[in-house]
């Protein structure tokens, strides 16, 4: 038999044989390898971070009182449902979407003939959360996101031809998807850019607002922010210096107590975290925006809900509740903030901190900027 020449075609396989099959198939990806029997890295967590590969995983991590990695746990659920009592036909806003999990719960409440408006300031998370909430039937007559904070929900209403809504939430707690992922550069727990921008496409990072800082400013906002004892020790060993991680961050505040107890370091650390991330993302202005603003935004007998993750944000919810009621602005609001129940905070530890206050408008009078002054009918 002649040999084939060298130059001829190699043949193909039959359409349906293995090798054809294995010629067409995606190339194997192989899974993240990680040391030890379970992952630690954010990025190693990937059957968490695809709850629809592996739920049995999804549910163990919940089941364990923590957090699946890439999701957030919402906080006081069928509490904020008694009092913000959403019905069909309500609009809603929700100022702070997160991972969506309070307005998912709305949203199938205000049918038919209902409206929630989603505002968040975060361009990473906020296209997935709506893409979930879309998946859920909740079409663009149903249900509006803005990439906004808060205080841009005035300008958002007039854009809607909104009077006002019936209901509006604000979770001002930092979303578990931020924290645990180490690129946003929030948490101290994982190494990773020293960021902290709710939106990472606006401002400045918190490693270039630390190296400009001047110590003695740096005190005043450690101690308004977070309440920071240490604040006049800690100043001028951080402000004006070069921190590109989360960790050098960290060190250097372990570095400035040595002779601190464990825990105490490890409050202070959280504390000094805290009050950087307020100042960056100017968290404290755009909370007094929205205080100023609300009882405009509501419809009258709307209701208002906000929960406070420390007592800087606190304080600002209390003095303006207090002072809408003596005003005559708000007819009733809550006399003591309420908390997750134990059975919560066992389940979900990060809800710890949260407390809830609620305010509801007046039914009568005029309020500045208010497009209505008598109840809807």
């Amino acid at each position: 038999m002649d040999p084939e020449p060298a130059n001829s075609p190699t043949p193909l396989p039959a359409a349906d044989s293995p090798a054809a099959r294995a010629t067409s198939a995606p190339p194997h990806r192989r899974r993240p390898r990680y040391s030890g029997k379970y992952p630690r890295r954010f990025e190693e967590k990937y059957k968490e971070l695809d709850p629809a590969r592996d739920e049995e995983t999804f549910r163990k991590v919940l089941a364990s009182g923590k957090t699946p990695a890439g999701t957030h746990r919402p906080i006081l659920v069928s509490e904020i449902l008694e009092i913000l009592k959403p019905t069909p036909g309500s609009v809603v806003v929700d100022c702070t979407l997160g991972y969506g999990g309070h307005s998912a719960e709305i949203l199938p409440r205000i049918q038919p003939g209902g409206r929630l408006i989603g505002l968040d300031a975060d361009s990473i998370e906020l296209p997935k959360t709506e893409a979930r909430l879309r998946a859920g039937g909740f079409g663009p007559d149903t249900f509006s996101v803005y990439r906004s904070n808060f205080a841009g929900l005035p300008a958002i209403l007039v854009e809607c031809s909104l009077p006002g809504a019936d209901a509006i939430l604000a979770d001002l707690g930092v979303s578990s998807m931020q924290l645990d992922d180490p690129s946003r550069g929030f948490s101290v727990k994982h190494d990773g850019p020293l960021d902290m921008r709710m939106n990472p496409n606006r401002g400045q990072p918190a490693s270039v607002w630390l190296e400009k800082i001047r110590p003695e400013q740096l005190a005043g906002l450690l101690l308004k922010n977070a309440d920071e004892a240490r604040a006049q020790l800690l100043a001028p060993q951080l402000a004006g210096q070069r921190f590109s991680t989360t960790r050098q961050l960290a060190d250097a505040i372990r570095s400035s107590l040595p002779n601190a107890a464990r825990n105490d370091v490890e409050m202070t650390l959280r504390r000094v975290f805290q009050a950087i991330r307020i100042a960056v993302n100017d968290e404290f202005s755009a909370l007094d925006s929205l205080l100023r603003q609300i009882p405009a935004c509501l419809n009258p007998g709307g209701r208002f809900v906000v929960l406070t993750f420390h007592s800087g944000e606190d304080r600002r919810v209390k003095r303006a509740f207090e002072g809408g009621m003596r005003e005559g602005i708000y007819s009733e609001i809550s006399t003591a903030v309420l908390r997750p129940s134990a059975e919560e905070r066992q389940d979900n530890p990060r809800s710890s901190p949260a407390k809830l206050r609620w305010a509801r408008r007046a039914v009568s009078g005029c309020i500045s900027g208010d497009a209505s002054s008598s109840p809807p009918s």
